[in-house]
């Protein structure tokens, strides 16, 4: 089993969240789903390097203030694979949106994000960024399904 290390980034402005439907690539694990923006470091890179450089690639701006607010893993979440992800917000950013090659992005109101296709997780976890508290979570999926978490805040 190998560890994948990663981002994701919640971009807002205002009561507005910057979300990605991940409907462009084939074989995409998240196809059909909406998601916020990050991927996986490269080599010698810190996971704040990683999610402004994610953050400009998949969108066009450039993040001034992302802000870490915890930490996932996702044991066994593809074949032979766990996921570590460092989860990010951020308010303030420069750019112009341009578009992404793995999904259409979208800026979506508090209102409508909980009624997108998102995995059952982020339902769990993204009322967590709205604390002023760091978290650490698990969550296990077996065949696309949530069957557990367990988060711990400090």
């Amino acid at each position: 089993m190998k560890t994948i290390v990663a981002t994701l980034c919640y971009v807002r402005s205002g009561e507005r969240t910057l979300m990605m439907h991940r409907n462009k690539k084939d074989g995409d694990v998240h196809k059909g789903k909406w998601n916020g923006l990050g991927g996986k470091l490269d080599s010698g890179e810190s996971p704040d390097e990683c999610v402004v450089r994610e953050i400009r690639e998949e969108s066009g701006l450039t993040l001034l203030d992302p802000k870490l607010r915890g930490v996932l893993t996702f044991p066994a979440f593809k074949p032979g694979e766990d996921w570590l992800v460092f989860v990010y917000t951020a308010t303030r950013f420069e750019g112009e949106l341009a578009e992404c090659a793995e999904g259409d992005l979208e800026w979506v109101s508090g209102e409508r994000l909980a009624t997108l296709p998102l995995w059952e997780g982020d339902r769990i976890f993204l009322p967590w960024l709205e604390q002023d508290r760091f978290f650490s979570g698990k969550f296990v999926y077996r065949e696309g399904r949530l069957v557990s978490h367990e988060v711990s805040f400090s």
